[in-house]
Parts: C-alpha cells; sequence; structure tokens
C-alpha cells in the first residue's frame, strides 16, 4: 500500500510539476527519481533476512537487529512481578526492524498500550509511546531466572505501527519471527 500511495504521489507531483511549466524530461525525472529512491528505501526497510539463531541450549538470543543503548534496573510488575533488568536496543532506520523470539516457549501475556510516537531517540519515548508487551514463559533455557522474561515493542516517530504476529497462548521457538517493530528485553535476574 505505501508503494502504490507513493505511485500516486508521484503521478500527481509529475501533472504539477507539468501544469508549473517544466518541460516534459523534468516532469517524468523528478518524480522519478524521487519515486525510485523512496520505493528503494521501502523495500529495505521492511526486509525480513532469515537470523542465524546459534544453536545450544541455554542460550537467549537478542529479539532485535539494533543496538544495545541501555541496561538498568526497573520495575515491570505486569510479566515480571516488580523488580527485573531492562536491556534497550535502538533501531536505527537501517536496522532490520522483523523482531524474533528471545527463548523457545509459550507466549503467556500480550497487552498493546496506546500512547504517543516521540522520537525513539527520545529517553521518554519508552514510558510515552504506544506499546505492545508480550511475556513469555521460556521451556529453554531450563531453569530461567524468574521463570518469565518478555519483551516490549514500541512504535516511534517513524516506526508508527506495531505487528505482533503471534497471540497469547502461542508456542514460539527461540528465534522465530514475532513481531515487526522496535524493542526492548526485560528479564528476571540481576
Amino acid at each position: 500500500r505505501i508503494l502504490l500511495l507513493s505511485a500516486i504521489l508521484t503521478v500527481l507531483l509529475g501533472a504539477a510539476l507539468y501544469f508549473a511549466g517544466l518541460k516534459p524530461p523534468l516532469v517524468v525525472g523528478i518524480p522519478g527519481a524521487l519515486y525510485a529512491v523512496f520505493a528503494a528505501f521501502t523495500l529495505y526497510f521492511f526486509r525480513d533476512p532469515t537470523a542465524n539463531v546459534p544453536a545450544g541450549s541455554g542460550l537467549i538470543v537478542a529479539p532485535a537487529h539494533g543496538r544495545v543503548d541501555v541496561v538498568e534496573e526497573f520495575n515491570e510488575p505486569k510479566v515480571m512481578g516488580g523488580r527485573c533488568r531492562r536491556i534497550s536496543i535502538f533501531l536505527s532506520v537501517f536496522d532490520v526492524h522483523v523482531q524474533q523470539a528471545p527463548v523457545s516457549g509459550r507466549i503467556c501475556f500480550l497487552e498493546h498500550t496506546p500512547g504517543k510516537y516521540l522520537n525513539a531517540m527520545s529517553a521518554d519515548s519508552a514510558i510515552h509511546n504506544e506499546n505492545v508487551l508480550i511475556g513469555f514463559e521460556p521451556t529453554e533455557p531450563a531453569g530461567f531466572p524468574g521463570g518469565r522474561m518478555a519483551i516490549r515493542l514500541i512504535a516511534g516517530l517513524i516506526a508508527r505501527r506495531i505487528l505482533p504476529w503471534e497471540t497469547a497462548g502461542s508456542t514460539v521457538t527461540k528465534g522465530d519471527r514475532i513481531a515487526l517493530i522496535p524493542v526492548e528485553l526485560v528479564t528476571g535476574g540481576k
């Protein structure tokens, strides 16, 4: 839909340039070049490469393809039941936005919270932005601290739509694709 809408806007831009007096090569060239750049970026942004999930027991994989920007202790009452560790992973517009399950297990909690669409670089975005909290009861790794973990999918200024592909009660395998959007990982223990 995004590419179709941008194609329609490109035609309208071309018509506006034509009626503004530009010659036909420019009328086609300028909007065509803009459309090609936008289409290439859109396809790049929504790419979905197959993740290389490491084999072995006792491993937790990163749910996102970004840069860890915050590791802190904080309170998460809905899934974790109190104090836990939050690992925030920042995704730039150049990172893959498809998220994977960090562990194998059952999705025990899924809740959408409406909110704002602040810039993801803002510290307040994790608190105030629209998000989806997904809780896991891991079956592997065995003996996981606290018996649960969670990821929070957070909308931002550019990536405004959260698309979870699983539901509460679903069983996932470590590395399964579960959503499209930025993410933070919440684990028990210290």
